[in-house]
């Protein structure tokens, strides 16, 4: 019998997924199937949320397709490696994906495609996560924007408000008959965490634009993990949204933005996007950057926003861009060290958005913060948590014997920080004409 195949990655839901809905009329029964990529995986700690997250979904869902005399395909290795696999043991009429725009993905979807193409089976990619993917909103000329106001400009202006009603999976049944075993998650090498994934709320999004930068109110939607991992779509998110929700609007956009960014330009990756700031002399102390991390810089804005993030996996937006600007400008420590750990840590991690926004506080991505931009954490906590509420929630033993002073004061991280990126960009120009 053949039959079509689902590979479910950052689309872990069965309503309003467009790849899934057209394997579904495509006339041949559907197999799902999940792939834990241990290229993805290998060093990930064996309690990491988010992977525990993943397979909780990922049973709910194996759950409910047995109630249709289905089930999830659940695998665990090299994607290649898997398909070669699942190429001798099925007869598959073809392949549905959603597109994934990060650079692995790509490479690895293109590898795949041309695995599967030499045997005669197609390959049919859609768009899903995105409103606009990554050349539908373009300059006049072709290009990329590599600003984000004319970018939400046209993306604006292209939008239509009358998004397709979502899909519902119980609409279509076309399941392939079959009763896989689903693995224990030590199965493949992780446990549960006791870090959760949050459930995400817009209920509170008409006062969001006056709330949203004060950390101790937690106003926000805990949506990251949700779109990252496609427990949602974007369309039924987007879809809930009135005029006065502009403001959170705005944000979905930054994230297509960023999207976009990294896909027409993959070096940013591992790469300042403005050369000119390449000459920056970092100062990259390990024994400074530890005391970031740990939320112990004796700045009580910084450290509260690091401390939540290593025990839940989160931080308020607020506090996130504070925490990078005063690693990079007033610590002088790379925003790549920076980036990697959030990386680690965030329950929302997105390559792209998380990249560019390091880049943004460290002033050397696209439409960047000017370098000379530094916040003072002081002022940030007087302005947006006045009364200490957030502040002393995650660090009780703030404004006592047992907190650390400053480990550096502001005036002269600021003056130091200055000098830094002048002295970097005036070298980078000297070198650029000399070469």
């Amino acid at each position: 019998m053949k039959i079509s195949i689902f590979w479910f990655r950052r689309d872990l839901r069965l309503e309003d997924n467009t790849a899934l809905y057209h394997a579904l009329i495509s006339g041949f029964p559907v197999l799902t199937v999940f792939i834990f990529d241990q290229n993805i995986l290998k060093g990930l700690p064996a309690d990491d949320p988010r992977i525990s997250f993943i397979y909780n979904r990922l049973k709910e869902i194996h759950k409910i397709l047995m109630k249709r005399k289905s089930s999830l395909l659940c695998l665990n290795g090299s994607p290649l490696k898997v398909w070669e696999k699942l190429i001798g043991k099925y007869e598959i009429a073809g392949l549905y994906i959603n597109k994934d725009y990060e650079p692995y993905s790509l490479e690895r979807d293109l590898r795949i495609k041309g695995l599967l193409e030499k045997k005669g089976i197609s390959v049919h990619t859609f768009k899903d996560q995105l409103i606009f993917e990554e050349n539908e909103i373009m300059k006049d000329n072709g290009e990329p924007y590599t600003v984000y106001t004319p970018y939400k400009k046209k993306w604006l202006r292209y939008f239509r408000t009358e998004l397709p009603a979502p899909y519902k999976d119980h609409d279509l049944n076309n399941y392939y008959r079959c009763d896989y075993a689903f693995p224990e998650l030590s199965d493949i090498g992780f446990k549960q965490s006791s870090i959760k994934v949050k459930d995400y709320n817009l209920s509170e999004l008409d006062s969001y634009h006056l709330t949203r930068d004060f950390p101790a109110r937690d106003s926000t939607s805990y949506l990251g993990p949700h779109l990252r991992f496609g427990t949602v779509s974007i369309r039924q998110v987007i879809s809930q949204l009135d005029p006065v929700n502009e403001t959170f609007l705005s944000e979905l956009i930054w994230r297509e933005f960023f999207m976009q960014i990294l896909y027409h330009f993959p070096e940013v990756i591992n790469q300042n996007f403005k050369s000119q700031y390449n000459s920056i002399e970092w100062m990259n102390n390990e024994e400074e950057f530890e005391k970031w991390c740990n939320g112990n810089t004796g700045y009580g804005f910084v450290d509260s926003g690091m401390r939540q993030l290593n025990i839940t996996g989160y931080m308020h937006n607020r506090v996130r861009m504070v925490a990078a600007s005063f690693l990079c400008k007033h610590l002088l420590i790379d925003w790549r060290w920076g980036e990697a750990y959030f990386a680690k840590k965030l329950m929302d991690y997105e390559l792209s958005s998380n990249n560019g926004n390091w880049q943004w506080a460290a002033g050397t991505g696209c439409d960047a913060a000017p370098y000379f931009r530094i916040f003072n954490p002081e002022e940030q906590q007087k302005k947006f948590d006045n009364e200490l509420a957030y502040i002393k929630k995650w660090v009780p033993e703030y404004a006592t014997k047992d907190y650390p002073d400053p480990m550096v004061s502001h005036s002269y991280a600021r003056k130091r920080a200055l000098e830094a990126y002048k002295y970097g960009l005036q070298k980078n120009k000297i070198k650029t004409n000399n070469y």
